[in-house]
C-alpha cells in the first residue's frame, strides 16, 4: 500500500508543479499590475487554453496594450468587460498597485 502512495505522488507532483504559471508583474507608470495565474486558474476555474494560445502566447511574445485598447476588448478587456469579470473601466486600484 505504501508503494502505491509513492507511485501516485510521483505521478501527480510534476502535474501540480506545472499548473498555474505563478504571478507575473507588469511594470506600469500608473502602478504595477500583478497578474495571478492562481486566481484565474483555480479561483475562476479557467483552463490554460482559455487564454493561451488565443489571447496570450507567452509573456515575451505578448504586446503591450493601452487601457483604451483593453476597454475595446483587447488583452485583459476580453474578459474584464463588466459581464464576464469586473470591468477594466473604473477602479484602477483593483489591478494597479502603487
Amino acid at each position: 500500500m505504501r508503494n502505491i502512495f509513492f507511485i501516485v505522488l510521483l505521478l501527480v507532483t510534476p502535474v501540480m508543479a506545472t499548473v498555474g504559471g505563478g504571478d507575473i508583474t507588469m511594470k506600469n507608470k500608473g502602478g504595477d499590475v500583478v497578474f495571478s495565474h492562481g486566481t484565474h486558474i483555480e479561483g475562476m476555474a479557467l483552463a490554460c487554453t482559455d487564454c493561451h494560445d488565443k489571447l496570450y502566447l507567452s509573456k515575451g511574445q505578448h504586446k503591450a496594450v493601452t487601457m483604451k485598447q483593453m476597454q475595446k476588448g483587447k488583452s485583459c478587456g476580453t474578459c474584464h468587460n463588466g459581464k464576464k469579470a469586473f470591468s477594466v473601466k473604473g477602479d484602477c486600484a483593483k489591478c494597479h498597485k502603487k
